[in-house]
């Protein structure tokens, strides 16, 4: 992670889980990171804790259901920063609806986890490109609901249709990267459970393994620190003894 040391990483849903403990890591690691969040209360608490660190980290309060607010977030950090070297797409909405379910729910999902993902990775890249960045990543995070069918689980089909639409951008968007002949680095990152605010209703379950959002920022960690000639490319992170027999009949109980 030496090479990261000084630069700039946006982190999108910075205010907690995956989010939170990714800027935890990266600003221990030196870099300097911005937080994108909704919740600004959550996001000085962590500013708080962070103080005195190797890195530096600011946070912006940010909805990415806003294209206007993305924008000026982007601009906000070219201007201050003069640099993104690393976007993490980590902000994501799982709504409990199904497909005859709420429009506004499905509309919350597709524009948080879809759209304002791809927006901040348009926004950044530019970014990028206009400094000639020597080295760029970005990172997705993805879900299992990105690569496999659920239906079995209640509530899941618009969120999942959501995480494939993340698993084929993300590829598409690494095939671009090299077409474009840009040193820019694209993964995506699919977790099974783990648990965090979103996951509460599946943490209450007795006997359901989950991961920690530590387990997820250290796979962040692992394909940052790759040499540039490795782009990897996917991971799939699944807790140890997970199967779907025993899942299943957990939920059941719900």
């Amino acid at each position: 992670m030496e090479k990261w040391n000084g630069k700039v990483a946006v982190v999108t849903g910075a205010s907690s889980g995956i989010g939170e403990e990714t800027c935890r890591q990266l600003v221990e690691k030196g870099m300097i990171v911005v937080g994108f969040a909704r919740r600004e209360d959550k996001l000085q608490v962590l500013e708080e804790d962070l103080k005195g660190k190797p890195g530096k980290f600011y946070y912006l309060k940010v909805d990415l259901c806003s294209e206007e607010n993305i924008l000026e977030a982007f601009n906000w950090v070219k201007i201050t920063l003069k640099s993104v070297d690393v976007l993490i797409n980590n902000a994501g909405v799982w709504k409990h609806s199904d497909l005859l379910g709420n429009t506004n729910d499905w509309k919350q999902m597709f524009e948080t986890n879809v759209i304002g993902a791809n927006i901040c990775s348009r926004e950044a890249i530019k970014i990028m490109e206009e400094i000639q960045i020597k080295e760029g990543h970005i990172i997705n995070i993805n879900s299992v609901a990105g690569h496999y069918l659920y239906p079995f689980m209640k509530d899941i089909s618009v969120y999942g249709a959501t995480k494939h639409s993340v698993t084929s951008i993300t590829e598409y968007l690494r095939e671009l990267m090299g077409m474009k002949n840009l040193p820019i680095r694209v993964t995506s990152i699919s977790p099974g459970a783990v648990e965090t605010e979103m996951t509460e209703s599946l943490s209450k379950l007795e006997g359901v393994n989950m991961l920690k959002s530590i387990d997820i920022a250290e796979a962040i960690m692992y394909v940052l620190s790759a040499p540039q000639r490795v782009n990897v490319s996917e991971i799939i992170i699944r807790p140890t003894s997970e199967n779907t027999l025993s899942f299943v009949k957990k939920l059941a109980q719900i």
